[in-house]
């Protein structure tokens, strides 16, 4: 086994860069972030990255690794051959701030849009599986690579009509809370554009938590817009009832 590892990293900013090539040792354990953080200390300690737990958790040290968006600290050396060159590059889909740091605050300009937990009031029972459907969705820790990957976003950016499938799933996990009841139906619908997703499953493919984001938050929520809006049965029904 080869003790030296080659990397290409992207050195730059939105507006120019350059991928640069380095080696490092390589040591038993290591990720693709204790490969970044060694061409830190031995080559170039102003290497711009992001990170904070190194445990897969906080979302924050998200990138492209050959090509596949990842967190680097759950990537680890060993599953790639010892000759092989380690491609690096920041998040496509966001503004670059420097080498591999993105500007992601657009993300939490979206969040904003969305309507906080109301309870209901009366009782505030409700089942264990119930709990459990909307469970999955906390498990979101903001990586953004979800993001990162939708064509909407990433191909089109059309940030000013879809939300992406992040926030798509914190919508989820507040539509579907047995105990909330704000309705966020018109809201999806024209500011948060889930219309836009054509069910691509990219999202779900790269998510670090494994959340089923297609089959159990956005396709739900399509449903429940096409019901609203799109239903004429529903139409006729709240126009004879006289409910919104």
């Amino acid at each position: 086994m080869s003790n030296v590892t080659t990397l290409q990293i992207y050195r730059g900013d939105n507006e120019s860069g350059e991928m640069v090539e380095y080696q490092v040792p390589r040591n038993p354990g290591m990720v693709v972030l204790d490969a970044v953080h060694k061409v830190q200390s031995i080559h170039s300690p102003d290497l711009a990255v992001r990170w904070n737990c190194k445990a897969g958790k906080c979302g924050s040290c998200s990138a492209e690794v050959n090509g596949k968006p990842k967190l680097m600290c759950m990537d680890r050396l060993n599953k790639y051959p010892d000759d092989a060159t380690i491609s690096i590059r920041p998040m496509k889909t966001f503004p670059i701030v420097k080498d591999l740091v993105c500007d992601v605050s657009w993300n939490y300009e979206v969040n904003k849009k969305i309507p906080a937990f109301k309870i209901r009031k009366g009782e505030r029972k409700y089942y264990q599986y119930e709990a459990d459907r909307v469970q999955e969705f906390r498990k979101c820790i903001e990586c953004f690579l979800c993001q990162n990957v939708c064509h909407v976003l990433r191909e089109h950016q059309l940030k000013d009509e879809f939300c992406g499938p992040r926030f798509l799933v914190r919508v989820a996990g507040l539509e579907m809370h047995p105990l909330d009841t704000e309705d966020r139906s018109e809201l999806l619908k024209n500011e948060l554009g889930v219309g836009l997703c054509n069910i691509t499953k990219c999202c779900t493919e790269v998510c670090p938590e494994s959340i089923a984001i297609t089959d159990n938050a956005i396709i739900p929520l399509k449903e429940r817009v096409v019901d609203r809006f799109f239903d004429p049965l529903g139409w006729i029904a709240r126009k004879l009832f006289k409910k919104t």
